[in-house]
């Protein structure tokens, strides 16, 4: 098997070229490696540690895999109820299952609770999944949450210090009474870091039990006014503004209005939709202009 060498500007790692062709991630492609799925020009890989170039035959569960597209980006209100994992042990619906089957493979950026509703992002590109979700780039993840409980202005506006709950460190929490109803209070919380349940675990510390939560924001991509289960394309010329960075190393953007989908699932805005974007001047609802595409299996 001829490869190119560690660092050659003709190959990227195996791993990579997994998560670009959206199959997964590049964790779970690391997976999918150690767990002997994957072969390159008839040879099955026992590691990770491997550069490809294009012209390689790479193979997944015996299958090649698809010329890796554009990279492009969805909003979804994710409905509470579903969980976010292509497959769930426990036979509970997923966002997969639900989703329009005009859309391509897509994988999730990041994931929301079972209960937790709202803004999740979708792409058909591993590589902006992981640019997404890390750390580094410095995203704020903005939440309404309803909790029961009489809030203490005081004890919430110390979450800002980063808390420390059984152990754990959080960073810096933003939390905002909007309006107290009674037992039951509105707050706007946003955070930076999305540790698992975290706002869950914050708002137990306090006293407060929330009992609906429902992200709007992940960075400058905005609910808006997208109904509950639809799916919105967020359009070429914003992907590539906001996700500046991540372009100039190379990658190109590609983009179009989603159709709308015919039966059952998700519905798809058209070309007259309107894709919620904050740009980076202020907030702005940018409208989506572009073709219907390909249908291909989620997974």
């Amino acid at each position: 098997m001829t490869l190119a060498p560690e660092g050659s500007p003709e190959g990227e790692r195996i791993a990579k070229r997994l998560a670009r062709a959206g199959l997964c991630s590049r964790r779970d492609a690391e997976k999918w490696i150690l767990d002997g799925r994957v072969s390159v020009n008839g040879t099955l890989l026992t590691s990770p540690a491997l550069v490809v170039r294009e012209s390689d035959i790479v193979l997944v569960d015996g299958k090649p895999i698809a010329e890796p597209e554009p990279p492009r980006l969805w909003r979804y209100y994710k409905p509470s109820g579903l969980v976010t994992t292509a497959r769930d042990e426990k036979g509970r619906p997923t966002v997969f299952d639900r989703l329009p089957p005009e859309l391509p493979r897509v994988i999730s950026v990041g994931r929301l609770d079972l209960t937790t509703e709202g803004l999740l992002l979708l792409t058909n590109d591993g590589e902006v999944a992981r640019y997404l979700e890390l750390p580094s780039t410095g995203w704020a993840r903005r939440y309404r949450v309803r909790v029961h409980g009489i809030v203490d202005p005081v004890q919430l506006a110390g979450l800002a210090k980063g808390p420390t709950i059984e152990g754990v460190h959080y960073g810096p929490v933003e939390a905002i009474l909007d309006r107290q109803q009674g037992s039951n209070a509105w707050l706007t919380v946003t955070l930076r870091e999305g540790k698992n349940r975290e706002i869950r675990k914050l708002m137990d510390s306090l006293g407060l039990t929330v009992n609906r939560l429902i992200r709007v924001a992940y960075g400058p991509f905005q609910l808006g006014k997208l109904p509950e289960g639809e799916v919105e394309e967020v359009p070429k010329r914003v992907l590539k503004d906001q996700l500046a960075r991540f372009f100039a190393k190379g990658a190109d953007a590609g983009g179009g209005a989603a159709v709308k989908s015919s039966g059952g699932g998700a519905a798809v805005k058209s070309s007259g939709g309107g894709a919620a974007v904050k740009s980076s001047g202020g907030g702005a609802a940018v409208k989506s202009s572009a073709s219907k595409p390909n249908a291909r299996h989620r997974g």
